[in-house]
């Protein structure tokens, strides 16, 4: 397989596994949410994510991240993952998916 190939595949495996995480409060996944604001997969299969909460005073401040981050770290071709938690820029409802405002009433 060429590295172009596999980096695409690990790329969508690692969106498919975020997009299988939920805040507990909320019945849509974190992705959705808009509570991912960066993805990065470096040459040596280092992940780095930039995430955010709905707030800081978040029920799952600790446990969430911390989830994403074994998560993420158990796919396999996964070296090691860096997870940066920042509240600047805040989340506010428009960071929502179309289909996250939909299912939660915003549209």
């Amino acid at each position: 397989m060429t590295k172009k190939k596999e980096f695409l595949q690990l790329e969508s495996e690692i969106l498919r596994v975020i997009k299988s995480i939920y805040d507990p409060e909320i019945p849509v996944n974190i992705y959705d949410l808009g509570l991912i604001y960066e993805i990065d997969v470096k040459d040596d299969n280092m992940v780095k994510i930039v995430m955010t909460l709905t707030s800081p005073n978040c029920p799952v401040a600790e446990s969430l991240p911390l989830e994403v981050k074994e998560k993420v770290s158990l796919i396999n071709g996964v070296n090691d993952v860096e997870l940066n938690l920042v509240f600047e820029p805040s989340w506010n409802k428009n960071m929502m998916s179309e289909e996250a405002q939909l299912e939660l009433g915003f549209l």
